[in-house]
């Protein structure tokens, strides 16, 4: 009976920081939209790394000693680390060149590729609805894209590069998750990014004469790290079927960054292909719901 009172509890916590994370990455990707337009993208992906792998180091090292570093696969790690490196190199460009709202919109249809792929590299069954779900996302996609329309740029491509990595990371993530410590895993991301982030950082550096982009500089790396350190949070109290669909707040956080910040409002047609891309997405993590209930219970029969 004690389990069972402390279980909302545990999954409404793990709701609320899951909606906090996606509140830090708006944040971040809005910042991150502000600072592209003065500082070089690579020297701003460094910084961003830099902030998570010391800020994750100070933080658990004294604590965890040398265990913090004990891993079964460190060629995955790195691998991990290279595809968020990759992610976040796609988000930097994009940014640069696309709303805040709009970028986030595309790059929500992370969950359905991921479908997608685990059905074609994993061999997992996939039902008709589900495959239906996966094209009403694309579609949303094209509809804000909008390819040869007035609005098109050959940069509004580059969010769905940010898909495909992103998804392979999730992937790999789910993986790692079953065996590995979780702070392990954001310690490894934080170093990989910063050390291969480093190598170009020489060539891209630049003397910044303005207190507030290095302001700036500073907040990406704490909404950055906060973010997904709060998301780790999420998924150790709540299942990943309960909290996907709250996943989809970070278009409503991304929209208003983008007003308050530069005073975007999607047009009518944006809006229609992120409703879609929302409600696709909230649909397959019903769908993930209803199946892994219909699973225990055949298991319990």
């Amino acid at each position: 009976m004690s389990g069972a009172s402390r279980t909302p509890p545990n999954m409404l916590a793990g709701i609320a920081l899951l909606v906090a994370a996606v509140a830090c990455f708006a944040v971040l990707d809005t910042t991150t939209k502000i600072i592209s337009l003065s500082v070089p993208v690579f020297m701003a992906v460094w910084f961003r790394y830099a902030f998570q792998a010391i800020a994750t180091t100070v933080a658990m090292l004294p604590s965890r000693g040398w265990s913090l570093l004990r891993t079964a696969h460190p060629k995955f790690q790195c691998l991990r680390g290279v595809l968020l490196l990759t992610t976040s190199m796609f988000a930097f460009f994009s940014l640069k060149h696309m709303p805040v709202g709009e970028f986030t919109a595309i790059v929500m249809i992370t969950p359905l590729v991921i479908t997608l792929l685990a059905s074609l590299t994993l061999g997992e069954r996939v039902s008709v609805l589900r495959w239906a779900l996966v094209i009403g996302g694309f579609v949303g996609t094209l509809i804000i894209i909008r390819p040869g329309g007035n609005q098109f740029s050959w940069a509004m491509l580059l969010p769905l590069g940010l898909v495909i990595s992103h998804a392979w990371f999730q992937i790999l993530t789910s993986r790692l998750a079953r065996t590995e410590d979780p702070v392990t895993m954001h310690f490894y991301t934080g170093w990989v990014g910063t050390l291969l982030a480093s190598l170009a950082l020489p060539f891209a550096w630049t003397s910044l004469d303005s207190w507030t982009l290095w302001a700036g500089l500073a907040l990406m790396g704490l909404m950055g790290t906060v973010g997904h350190y709060m998301m780790i949070l999420a998924y150790a109290r709540a299942p990943v079927s309960t909290l996907t669909p709250f996943l989809y707040a970070q278009i409503g956080f991304a929209m208003l960054g983008g007003w308050l910040a530069f005073s975007h409002v999607p047009d009518d047609l944006s809006l229609l292909g992120m409703g879609m891309i929302a409600v696709c997405g909230a649909t397959g993590a019903w769908l993930a719901v209803r199946e892994s209930r219909v699973l225990i219970q055949a298991t319990e029969s």
